[in-house]
């Protein structure tokens, strides 16, 4: 398949929300909420543009959009996950994507790479292939060129200013799962909507940030009337394992809203319950906030 890049490209591939100066060492991502799928991709793409959204934490951004206003800068990608995953490596490639050889540097042998879920998906969450030919290398290097790196350059720079700024960062990466459809009234033991928890945070077993931070966020959630879950099914992906290092004062967790509490996951639309949901997310990083010693 051959793309010309001059269709192809979005631009500004990222955004970042600040409401004035940064306050507070607290750093917010939301690296697949992007919703503007190129149109040479979805013409090269065998699935309809609904079904290309799957992998898509709709709205992610928007919930934690007033959580930004008390200080703390959102990260957003506005390109979607099913065309670059920046919470991969940046070369977790499938070779058998490719007509031509990657690249010695390519990690093709990830589990994520496995289920089709690498920097370059193979398919959509649920299975569905989503391209129907194969694509060239320098399609893969030129997505990662201009929407990989450019994400990661700008939350090392966000990072590296918090830690320069306050001693420390703690940076949450937002994220969406899909409810688990079960039979009408079935509720699975400890499971929230759909059979799933409401939230998952993921904390890398601990290694990620420091295990109060988790405590904190657990219960502000649970305040909130939330049903948490730690580390299953998603301990953190490459954003989290990459940035963490509680040693240092830079602590990444995660965080999993399941979608049936805000949207409407058939159609990809909001449920009136999104602000809900966006008002206690900004309450829960304003508990955290709290608790942290800040210079006066």
């Amino acid at each position: 398949m051959q793309i010309d890049p001059r269709l192809a490209l979005i631009d500004p591939p990222i955004a970042i929300h600040r409401s004035g100066t940064q306050t507070v060492p607290v750093i917010l991502t939301s690296p697949h909420s992007g919703r503007h799928y190129p149109a040479p991709f979805q013409a090269a793409s065998r699935l309809e543009p609904l079904a290309l959204r799957k992998s898509e934490d709709s709205f992610v951004d928007e919930i934690f959009l007033p959580a930004s206003r008390l200080g703390a800068p959102l990260l957003k990608a506005r390109f979607p996950r099913a065309y670059c995953d920046v919470n991969r490596e940046p070369y977790e490639l499938d070779p058998t994507m490719f007509d031509d050889d990657l690249p010695p540097h390519a990690n093709t042998s990830s589990v994520r790479v496995a289920g089709g879920l690498g920097t370059i998906a193979r398919v959509v969450a649920g299975g569905e292939m989503i391209y129907r030919d194969k694509l060239q290398y320098a399609e893969a290097e030129r997505r990662i060129r201009h929407y990989y790196r450019p994400y990661h350059a700008a939350l090392t720079d966000l990072v590296d200013g918090t830690l320069g700024t306050f001693g420390q960062c703690i940076l949450i990466d937002c994220h969406s799962m899909p409810s688990q459809i079960l039979p009408p009234g079935t509720r699975r033991a400890g499971g929230g909507v759909g059979g799933r928890p409401d939230i998952v945070l993921g904390d890398r077993f601990g290694t990620s940030c420091d295990r109060s931070l988790t405590d904190q966020v657990d219960a502000a959630l649970t305040d909130r009337g939330y049903r948490v879950g730690r580390n299953a099914p998603y301990a953190g992906g490459f954003t989290t394992a990459h940035y963490g290092r509680p040693g240092m004062g830079l602590h990444a967790l995660q965080i999993e809203i399941n979608r049936a509490l805000y949207m409407d996951e058939a159609r990809v639309t909001r449920r009136q319950t999104l602000t809900r949901v966006s008002q206690d997310m900004a309450e829960m990083v304003r508990r955290v906030i709290a608790s942290l010693a800040l210079p006066v």
